[in-house]
């Protein structure tokens, strides 16, 4: 028995996480009703047995939804049970009985798995499936570091299936502004990208994908501000939006990075209002939840930045006894300090002591603030940043001026 066309189409292909991302729905009684609901990105209540397999795959059971196939022999069945656990044995005599996209599917699943070298070629596929098919394409072409085919590829795979499947399209379209981003840095036809993607994504039960894309829209939105308190305050609601979803006993990664990102959007913005504030203590508890994730044995390079941007924040922080916030910013460049290295990262760790020296010079404790700043200004001048090394020679000037008849100990 062979089988060249797909029975039910459209497929949900592309718009769940592997594997079920990748199986079909056979024609069975009651497919019409899963095809809907699947197509729109929920999971169904209630499922016929013979599509039972489905449900357990996007609850995370491999096991039960291998089980639940087993008695059945159409082909789709047989191409189901590749998917959830495969074999190079099982592709081998699959790919012998299939035939059309049906064979494309099974040689796209062994492609992802690493059966195969090359992506399949596209054949007669349409729609979604050739989509699928374009996709392993563009990793290909990702592979070989070649991004404007990737690019190419993912533009006309979304644009393949924006009309008969837009929860794939919206994936896809993400995946291309994330490739776009790596190899062009940021743009504005990102966030237009982003957006047509979100608004793809605005009915389905897809919350995470959705975060996702709302993490990736704040950093485009970020990195594109230069400062400017309205492109910050566009990537703190994207931020925002993100963790309404992302928490951080089941999303550790993208809600610490989302965090991070919020508290150094609020400490980018300029005090210019009361209100302001209220965000830099906002920005104070986003960077003490990153940090609730980011450690220095996991995370070293993201536990220093935000445990640096802390110490920023504490340094700066509207407060009634400022002084208890200047030794804590004091204590986290410390931190800070014993993680960077002079010789490795010598203008990083020079930023840090300049920030340790003046917060010590606020707190008035001049005979260890002069020392750091006098080493940040050596370090600046020997790597030609003439600018910052002037900037710490004006503080010290204030420190020695200030430290005139105190022992070491005054005020700014």
């Amino acid at each position: 028995m062979t089988q060249s066309t797909l029975a039910v189409n459209p497929q949900p292909l592309g718009i769940f996480p592997l594997p079920a991302g990748y199986l079909l729905l056979p024609p069975v009684e009651g497919v019409a009703d899963v095809q809907s609901t699947l197509m729109q990105g929920q999971i169904p209540d209630h499922c016929p047995e013979s599509l039972a397999f489905f449900r357990l795959a996007l609850d995370g059971d491999i096991d039960a939804a291998y089980r639940a196939l087993a008695a059945d022999d159409s082909l789709e069945a047989a191409y189901n049970r590749f998917v959830l656990k495969s074999s190079p044995e099982d592709y081998a005599t699959l790919r012998r009985i299939f035939k059309g996209e049906l064979r494309q599917l099974l040689d796209v699943a062994a492609y992802t798995i690493g059966y195969l070298a090359m992506p399949p070629r596209r054949g007669e596929a349409q729609d979604e499936c050739l989509a699928l098919i374009i996709m392993t394409h563009a990793t290909d072409a990702l592979e070989r570091d070649d991004g404007a085919r990737a690019i190419e590829l993912l533009t006309e795979a979304a644009d393949l299936c924006r009309t008969i499947s837009p929860l794939f399209a919206a994936q896809i379209i993400g995946t291309l502004a994330q490739t776009k981003y790596n190899y062009h840095g940021p743009d504005f036809t990102l966030i237009q990208l982003y957006q047509d993607a979100l608004k793809l994504l605005e009915s389905s039960s897809l919350a995470e994908t959705r975060a996702e894309m709302w993490l990736n829209l704040g950093i485009v939105y970020h990195d594109l501000s230069s400062g400017r308190r309205g492109a910050l305050l566009e990537a703190v609601k994207c931020y925002q939006s993100a963790l309404s979803t992302f928490v951080r006993d089941k999303h550790p990664e993208p809600y610490a990075l989302a965090q991070s990102n919020l508290g150094l959007a609020y400490l980018s913005m300029p005090l210019q209002e009361a209100g302001d504030q209220l965000r830099m203590a906002i920005a104070v508890q986003s960077l003490r939840e990153a940090l609730e994730v980011y450690t220095p044995e996991t995370h070293p390079e993201q536990w220093a930045s935000a445990q640096l941007n802390l110490a920023n924040a504490y340094q700066y922080l509207p407060s009634t006894h400022p002084e208890e916030n200047l030794m804590q910013a004091v204590d986290l460049y410390e931190e800070v300090l014993t993680f960077r290295s002079r010789s490795r990262d010598p203008l990083g760790y020079a930023r840090v002591l300049a920030n340790q020296g003046n917060a010590l010079a606020h707190l008035g404790i001049f005979d260890h603030a002069v020392p750091k700043l006098e080493e940040a200004r050596t370090i600046f001048a020997a790597h030609g940043e003439t600018d910052a090394a002037l900037s710490i020679t004006t503080l010290l000037q204030q420190a020695h001026f200030n430290t005139n008849g105190t022992n070491g100990h005054g005020t700014l």
